[in-house]
């Protein structure tokens, strides 16, 4: 008795009683938006507002409509068009090439950092700056796609504890791989049992979802790297435990058993056909594409662009739920494409191969928050969801470019950048 007479003088003196601490209200901000696409619609609205209470949507609809309570701080966006925070279905935030996290025979490749070790402090850095280049960019959530270690599951961590600025992310840990050969940042299995075994393991070590790399059985990416019996065990497993498959399958044989073996999503496609698409978009499964990465890794000799456009014209036509997936990797000097802040280019491509801009930006929005089973905290500015709001000068309903020049990015009620000009985005109390 004592002991709780003294605790409760103690919190007393410092100010730090149960009803002092429900005093606190949360911040409360106002955001005037010129036009905003809501992540959902087929069109943009204009003059709206959105209320944001603590890191969530209070209210949003047209002017005059909504209430903005007395003291919030009002952020005037002026003629800016207002979207929900970019989801990235596809990166890697450590992965440099296939070189390892750590060791002493990991050497950094010469662009990056000549003669010294690839050191876990040095790619834990790098990583940092690649979320924060993410976030700046207007990426509020990314998938990471294995980093070779549970070091996603660190940073994901970190961000979340506002440590280090970053997006919201889904880790995998270690990918699984069948093959004896191919990347060394993926755990290789050899039997259905030590897939389900490895399932385990990934999520004990903090993983959100599992990867598959299915592709790449040999020398030929449309040949499995594993068994139909091992891929079936990890997927069975996942879902068992209550998480999604991503599946690396690029073309052929390795598709259709990754369709059959139940994947959630199948990853960077590169040639799939009819028959398979049917079946994709009968089972409702989710796929990316990576196209500006693939332009840009593509041998001239090779034909991997016209079968990208027509497998992504297939697909679009059919009906499947493609999301936006880029493959940035993990240093800018070991990489061909698009690195990380410049995942927006990928939009132009997307609308190149016959997406509308909305449809393009769905891709990013709603549509990459089913993919991850997060439509009910991300992905669209509905009342209710996650303050991750970001905004662009221009109109991208008929200029999907200007995703590549994002000027304003919010994510869970914080500003993390304003760009827009004074005279088109003020901040003032209310």
């Amino acid at each position: 008795m004592k002991r709780q007479f003294a605790t409760g003088v103690a919190l007393l003196g410092l100010g730090l009683s149960g009803s002092c601490l429900a005093a606190e209200s949360p911040r409360i901000v106002a955001i005037h938006a010129g036009q905003l696409f809501d992540g959902k619609s087929d069109r943009l609205a204009s003059k709206q507002i959105i209320v944001i209470q603590g890191d969530r949507i209070a209210d949003v609809g047209p002017e005059g409509s909504v209430r903005i309570p007395s003291g919030a701080e009002e952020i005037d966006l002026g003629t800016a068009t207002v979207l929900p925070g970019l989801i990235e279905g596809h990166n890697h935030m450590f992965k440099v090439g296939n070189y390892p996290n750590s060791g002493p025979e990991a050497a950094v490749p010469a662009e990056i950092r000549p003669g010294t070790p690839f050191s876990a402090p040095y790619i834990m850095i790098l990583a940092s700056i690649n979320a924060r280049l993410d976030l700046l960019s207007g990426f509020t959530t990314a998938r990471d796609l294995s980093s070779g270690s549970t070091a996603d599951v660190d940073l994901r961590n970190a961000i979340n504890e506002g440590l280090i600025p970053g997006p919201r992310m889904l880790a995998t840990t270690e990918g699984l791989r069948g093959s004896i050969a191919g990347p060394r940042y993926f755990h290789r299995i050899d039997s259905p049992w030590e897939g389900r075994k490895q399932v385990r393991i990934q999520l004990k070590n903090g993983a959100d979802f599992i990867k598959a790399h299915v592709a790449g059985g040999g020398t030929d990416s449309s040949l499995p790297s594993m068994t139909a019996e091992e891929e079936q065990a990890i997927v069975d497993e996942a879902h068992r435990q209550g998480v999604r498959v991503a599946c690396t399958a690029h073309a052929g044989v390795a598709v259709r058993q990754s369709i059959e073996a139940g994947c959630d999503s199948l990853e960077l496609m590169t040639d799939i056909d009819e028959p398979s698409v049917k079946m994709v978009v009968d089972r409702g499964i989710f796929m990316n594409f990576g196209i500006a990465r693939q332009k840009a890794t593509a041998a001239p000799q090779e034909r991997t662009v016209e079968m990208v456009k027509a497998s992504f014209q297939r697909a679009l036509k059919a009906g499947v739920k493609i999301v936006l997936g880029v493959n940035a990797s993990g240093a800018r000097g070991n990489q061909k494409g698009p690195y990380h802040g410049e995942e927006a280019v990928e939009f132009a491509h997307m609308v190149e191969y016959g997406m509308t801009p909305l449809q393009a930006l769905r891709s990013a929005t709603s549509v990459g928050a089913e993919s991850i089973g997060w439509g009910d905290r991300v992905g669209s500015i509905e009342k209710g969801k996650f303050a991750d709001i970001i905004a662009v000068s221009g109109n991208p309903a008929a200029d999907v470019t200007e995703m590549e020049r994002v000027k304003f990015v919010m994510k869970g009620g914080q500003v993390f950048r304003n760009d827009l000009k004074p005279s088109s985005a003020t901040v003032g109390q209310k």
